[in-house]
Order: C-alpha cells, then sequence, then structure tokens
C-alpha cells in the first residue's frame, strides 16, 4: 500500500480524529514526519475510553501504526501514555518486541497532557511554534480511537459508523459504551442506569472544554463522553454564566496576580498568550497596544485559567474566547512566523496535577471505573450530521424512503475538498434528509 491508496481509504471510510475538532485524518498524513505519536493521554478529567481501547486493541493498534509509519518513512513511533494507565501500557509492552520502531513514552499526571503541543514536547522536547502544526517539527499525533478505525478500513473495510463513549457523573453504573453514531445522549445516559439526581444537566466531552448540550443531541464522530451533573454544579456554573457578566466582574475584580499566565500550558512553552494581560487590556478598555488580543489566537482554550488557576473565579478563557471569535469574524488571520521564547525554567513546579483538578472541580466522587461494553448498541433511530468534523459539508446521496445498510456511504464530499464520507449507522429506513442531517430508523 502506497500513502496515495491509504488516504483514499482513510477519506472514503470517513476517518476523523476521534476528538477534538475532528481533522480529516488522511490529511496528516506527510513524509515529512520523522515521528508518529499516538496520544493516550484522556487529557479530560473522568475519561476512559482512549487507555480502555489501547488495553483491548494494542496489537491492532500498533500493527497499523507501524504500517503508516513505513508509508510516510517515519524512524520512530511513541505511544504517549500516563503511567498509571497500567493496563494499558502493559498491553502495548507486550508486543514491543514486534516493532522495532515503536517506543512508550509516559507523560506525567497532568493537565493537559492530551493537548497534542504539550504531549509533542513531553515525548519529544520538540516545541510546536505557536500558532504552527506538530508537523512543522516533523511529527503526526493521532488518538487512540482514531488509529482503532484506520486498523479496521484497512483489514476490515470498515467505516466509521460507531463512537466509544464514557458515561459518568451523576448515573448509576459509570460505564464506556459502543454506540452507533446518531444515538442521543438521553439513551447512552439511559443504558447507564438513568440519571441520580433531579433536572440533571449534561455535558458533552469532558469538564474542561466540554459543553452543555441537550438529551436529543446526537453523538458524532468527535464525541468522547457525556457527563452528567448536578444542576448547580461548578462546572455546569462556569458554563452557563453571561459573558458581559464576566467581563464586568473582571473589571471590578481582577488584580493582576498573574496566576492564569502563570500556569498557562502554552505560556511555559514559550508561546505569546499571557492571559493576565489580555484582562487587563480588555477590562481597561486600552487598545493602543493590540498585542495582548492578537495572542489570544495562540490560546488552546484548555480552560485552566479559569476553572482552576483564577483564585476569584473569573473567567479568562471564556473572554479569550470571545475575542478570538471576534478576530476570525472579522478576518484577522493567525499571525505566522512568531517565535517561541525559552521553555520556561519554572515549567516543571508549575504543572497542574490531574488529582488535584478533579478535587479543584468538585469531581473526585465522580472519579470511579467506567468499565468498557464492547457490545454494539441497538437504538430505533439515529440522526447522523452531515458536518461531523473541520471541513466541508456533505452532501446526501440518499433519499426519504430509501433502504440502507450499516455501512453504506450517505454523504459525500467533493474530491477537491477538505472531508469525508458520512455513513449510515444501523440498517434501516431512511426517515429524514436535509442539508445538515440524515435520519434513519429500523
Amino acid at each position: 500500500m502506497n500513502l496515495t491508496e491509504l488516504s483514499a481509504i482513510m477519506r472514503e471510510n470517513g476517518i476523523v480524529g476521534a476528538g477534538g475538532a475532528g481533522f480529516p485524518s488522511y490529511a496528516k498524513l506527510n513524509t515529512k514526519a520523522d515521528t508518529i505519536i499516538l496520544n493516550c493521554a484522556e487529557c479530560e478529567p473522568l475519561l476512559k475510553l482512549h487507555r480502555q481501547v489501547l488495553e483491548k486493541y494494542a496489537f491492532e493498534i500498533i500493527r497499523t501504526l507501524d504500517q503508516i509509519a513505513d508509508i510516510i518513512g517515519a524512524k520512530q513511533i511513541i505511544i504517549a501514555v500516563k503511567e498509571s494507565y497500567r493496563a494499558a501500557v502493559e498491553a502495548v509492552s507486550a508486543n514491543l518486541d514486534s516493532f522495532s520502531k515503536v517506543r512508550i513514552g509516559i507523560l506525567p499526571e497532568i493537565y493537559p497532557a492530551g493537548d497534542e503541543v504539550i504531549t509533542i514536547y513531553e515525548t519529544t522536547k520538540r516545541v510546536v511554534p505557536p500558532g504552527g502544526l506538530p508537523i512543522e517539527v516533523g511529527v503526526i499525533v493521532y488518538n487512540v480511537e482514531t488509529i482503532y478505525r484506520v486498523y479496521r478500513a484497512v483489514w476490515n473495510a470498515q467505516p466509521v459508523t460507531e463512537k466509544y463513549i464514557t458515561v459518568a457523573g451523576e448515573v448509576r453504573n459509570p460505564v464506556t459504551l459502543r454506540a452507533p453514531l446518531g444515538i442521543t445522549y438521553q439513551e447512552l445516559v439511559e443504558y447507564a442506569g438513568g440519571a441520580t439526581v433531579e433536572d440533571p444537566v449534561l455535558i458533552g466531552g469532558g469538564p474542561m472544554t466540554g459543553r452543555i448540550v441537550q438529551g436529543y443531541d446526537t453523538v458524532t464522530k468527535t464525541s468522547n463522553a457525556v457527563l452528567v451533573m448536578p444542576k448547580h454544579a461548578w462546572i455546569v456554573l462556569k458554563r452557563t454564566s453571561n459573558a458581559r457578566i464576566d467581563m464586568k466582574r473582571a473589571m471590578a475584580a481582577c488584580c493582576q496576580c498573574r496566576m492564569c499566565t502563570d500556569l498557562c500550558p502554552r505560556h511555559l512553552l514559550g508561546h505569546p498568550i499571557e492571559p493576565h494581560k489580555f484582562m487587563r487590556s480588555a477590562t481597561s478598555g486600552i487598545t493602543k497596544d493590540v498585542s495582548p488580543y492578537i495572542n489570544t489566537m495562540f490560546c488552546s482554550q484548555c480552560g485552566l485559567c479559569e476553572m482552576y488557576s483564577c483564585m476569584q473565579s473569573l473567567s479568562p478563557r471564556t473572554l479569550i474566547g470571545e475575542c478570538k471569535a471576534g478576530l476570525r469574524k472579522n478576518g484577522v488571520p493567525i499571525p505566522k512566523g512568531v517565535p517561541a521564547k525559552e521553555v520556561s525554567l519554572e515549567r516543571d513546579y508549575r504543572r497542574v496535577p490531574m488529582e488535584r483538578l478533579i478535587a479543584r472541580l468538585g469531581l473526585t466522587k465522580y472519579n470511579v471505573p467506567a468499565p468498557l461494553k464492547d457490545e454494539l448498541l441497538e437504538p430505533k433511530k439515529v440522526k447522523i450530521l452531515l458536518t461531523q468534523h473541520i471541513g466541508a459539508l456533505a452532501k446526501a446521496v440518499v433519499q426519504v424512503g430509501d433502504i440502507v445498510k450499516a455501512g453504506q456511504v450517505i454523504g459525500t464530499v467533493n474530491a477537491d475538498q477538505l472531508g469525508v464520507n458520512t455513513h449510515a449507522s444501523i440498517d434501516g429506513i431512511v426517515a429524514d434528509v436535509n442539508e445538515k442531517f440524515v435520519t434513519i430508523k429500523r
């Protein structure tokens, strides 16, 4: 198999990053890379799925990484995993003798170890330039489930029709489920035994970067978790605050203590993002120096500044996000060619321990096992979005009344567009089609 063939397989089978923004995986393939990193950091608290998938399918995943490395000419493969994921580490270690390019890179128990820029530095000591991409330092990063999906596509000709999802928080039976794309979050909660509080709030994703979702919202290729939270939980209150009020609170209370900047993971790597300077300029209306505003483009939105660092519970991440959105809306691009400063000498002492973060968020009681159930769920209906990732919106190629099979293509993008195919996740009849989604009933 060559690079063109592998790219086509990834594109046709709908493979995108199984988390985050969902960048089409074929577009990452690059012969300039000398290193491939498998990211098994489980960046967000409470999530379990990546370590569980790696433990169960270690050989298949490593075999696929090895094939990709051969195709693009990469010299090494690093399995980036935390030492506490003992079962996953043991599963990988048992296969190392068969793959000469592979080594384990132990990650510290910090947040956000799963940020690819942080993962690259922790395992290679290479610093991705501000606003740059991993390939600029010769690295490609994929997460565990993404590579598992590549394995299924290459060896079994199976497209992406399902997703592993950790269901945690206020549920009777925390669990990691294998769910077809398009199933609702409420159904996942019911499969986990149901909520244990009245009027629960659902967070799609992790407690740091996830967003509030509704029970009728559906699972996509980038879904990783659904957290069931009491409506008065702190992580819920932070998400339901008003940005205008957040700004007024910052105007009244920000004392320029610098904690948001001193603990900022990207700042500690030398990137020119300084939240305290942004807070100073934004709350004072200072525009003589626009660099604090422009430098928000280098923020990863990890949320550490407002969820952990700020002693007054202000919201730098939220306000920075508003600024970034405004800049993008007005056509301001991410600055290119900005050099990174030296990595901070204090970095090792300012990394935030995951255990302490979980405690600060009030989530310690929810940090319990969520066993993997590998039986595919069988909902009666799915609503499959035609855009589940970065790139072009897929165009439906089915009509109401069509009988479809799981794995059948239901949406495509033009060959010259960045994007991947979309597939039916269950057998059934197409009940609804529009430009945004396709509904299939059994």
